[in-house]
């Protein structure tokens, strides 16, 4: 019987995330929403079929634990350092008011202080993939604005990862005491310094030489294996062993792995686990919300969108400003981060496990995370009609900021998949060329020796969207496909004009059954070995016939029309 639940759990939680999901996204708004009302639809306060709460939750862990092991991947120190004056400061002052307003909220509701230290905490971070959502869909996320605020969602992250570790030892059943409290927080540092430790030190050196054992086998199977067993096993024996989180142990997997040579092709090959139990956390989340209880203290939600929408962006325009940016950006970031998600919930689960959040209080940050993130993208396209509005009435400070965009001075550049015969060739031509050539290669060493010569490469698989993004695909201008690997290259294509319609795609095909599936899969030139040597023959033939050179090159273009209609 228990088989039978989790399988209609598992079945009814991602049906119903799938479909709303898929509406939300087509009303531009983040999946996120939908995945949350999925959870509503099938949870126990709504009528119709009800999913297994226990197991949903159970499930959400993983889910937890993946999403901070991804955390740990994308954290790049160098990026936190460029808006490192204004992200810290920012992020620190504008998160505490955020948690002294929820604080006071919490209060004035009649609930105690753990409840409102761990309810303001909640209020007070930004959703990371709403936020680089919304900027990518308004072409942001590579302006001065936009790495501010993607630092300043960094900050926040970090700042939540601190509280996921604090908390337990403050409001973890010892006696509320300025002693016990110090002898608390003592005990949790030396576990935690210890399990950074083990992890930094010893893991440092361990995780990215047995990765790179797997790694040698070529099995994407064994390498994603590798990947869920890294991120289980420290987030598992963090909790076990040293007694903290495991979502801090987590994190800092991921910041390991990230580190190495490995960080981007494990979290394109682990995405698609991480993203099913993700959104199985949100399921999960969805569930518990009750919307009767909203009408026992509707002035609670009303509270927490004002510190959400109104009060913190508030804050972070006056710190943007204060720290000498102009007012255009400080206004973007601002309406940015005007949201709450994920790690919000993640704060709120670990609440209800110290018996500290009741439920009206995760029913308020459930209707307050669906309210922001539908509203956040509508808020967002009113910046410029506000920057407009306000440059007409003679605010010289929304005058045009010259350095918003940070793109990479524009120049001729382009993406080789494969570095064997067909592939150094053209990557030595390109670069002969004055054309900067990006290579993606899952031989190690052959990235490794490229980035010796200074020639940028890219570990991983170019299936993964999040390998071509890296490469550069956006602003690419030609993406060159060497292996003739047939239906995966197909994939690659599709993929690939996905991301950027615009990019020219010359492929290579094994055999000429192959032309016409690259060729509607959108690569504009394909070029086939056997028809490149059946031209080679014929060309050579006529010509020892005595044929003339354009009666040759009528032949090939002849040829060539076959080859493309067939």
């Amino acid at each position: 019987m228990h088989e039978v639940d989790l399988i209609l759990t598992l079945t009814g939680g991602l049906t119903a995330a799938l479909v709303l999901g898929y509406i939300t996204q087509q009303l531009r708004l983040s999946p996120i929403v939908g995945y949350l009302l999925a959870g509503i639809v099938v949870g126990p306060h709504s009528p119709g079929f009800e999913a297994d709460h226990a197991l949903a939750q159970q499930l959400a862990e993983v889910g937890v634990i993946l999403l901070m092991f991804g955390v740990g991947l994308n954290f790049h120190i160098r990026e936190l350092l460029e808006v490192r004056r204004v992200a810290i400061p920012g992020a620190i002052v504008a998160s505490g008011v955020a948690i002294l307003l929820g604080l006071a909220a919490a209060r004035l509701s009649g609930l105690s202080w753990a409840t409102g230290i761990v309810f303001g905490g909640a209020a007070s971070v930004a959703s990371t993939v709403v936020l680089v959502r919304v900027l990518s869909d308004n072409r942001d996320l590579h302006t001065r604005a936009g790495h501010i605020a993607v630092g300043w969602v960094v900050v926040e992250d970090l700042l939540t990862v601190a509280a996921l570790v604090v908390l337990p030892a403050m409001l973890g059943g010892r006696e509320a005491t300025p002693a016990g409290v110090a002898l608390a927080l003592g005990t949790a540092g030396l576990k935690i310094a210890s399990l950074v430790a083990v992890v930094v030190l010893a893991g440092g050196r361990f995780i990215p030489w047995f990765i790179e054992r797997i790694a040698a086998t070529r099995s994407r199977e064994l390498f994603t294996l590798a990947v869920l067993v890294i991120a289980l096993g420290i987030a598992v024996g963090s909790a076990k062993l040293f007694g903290v989180s495991m979502a801090l142990g987590a994190f800092l997997a991921g910041t390991i792995v990230g580190r190495s040579d490995f960080g981007l092709r494990a979290a394109s090959d682990a995405l698609p686990m991480r993203d099913a139990f993700a959104v199985l956390f949100f399921v999960s989340v969805g569930m518990l919300f009750n919307p009767s209880a909203l009408l026992d203290s509707p002035w609670l939600l009303v509270a927490t969108l004002g510190i959400v929408m109104v009060a913190k962006p508030l804050v972070v325009l006056a710190c943007v400003l204060v720290l000498g940016y102009p007012a255009q950006v400080a206004l973007t970031v601002a309406v940015s981060l005007a949201h709450i998600g994920e790690f919000s919930f993640i704060l709120a689960a670990l609440g209800r496990q110290l018996g500290v959040i009741p439920d009206e209080v995760v029913n308020t940050l459930v209707a307050a995370s669906i309210a922001s993130i539908t509203l956040n993208p509508l808020l967002y396209r009113l910046i410029t009609p506000v920057e407009r509005w306000l440059a007409r009435h003679g605010t010289q400070s929304f005058a045009i900021d010259d350095d918003a965009s940070l793109e990479e001075p524009s120049s001729h550049r382009a993406i080789v998949v494969g570095y064997g015969p067909v592939g150094q060739t053209v990557t030595q031509l390109l670069l002969d060329n004055g054309i900067e050539p990006t290579v993606i290669e899952l031989n190690l060493e052959t990235v490794r020796r490229l980035k010796a010569f200074d020639v940028r490469a890219i570990y991983g698989d170019a299936v993964r969207p999040e390998i071509l993004s890296q490469a550069g695909i956006a602003r690419a201008e030609n993406l060159i496909l060497t292996s003739g690997a047939g239906a995966v290259d197909e994939e690659v294509v599709r993929t690939a004009k996905e991301l950027n319609p615009k990019i020219v795609i010359l492929a290579r095909s094994q055999y000429v059954r192959q032309l016409p599936r690259l060729r509607q899969a959108g690569a504009e030139d394909v070029f086939s070995a056997e028809g490149e040597v059946a031209l080679a023959f014929t060309a050579r033939i006529l010509e020892r016939l005595g044929a003339t050179a354009e009666q040759i090159d009528r032949e090939r273009v002849r040829v060539e029309a076959t080859f493309r209609s067939g």
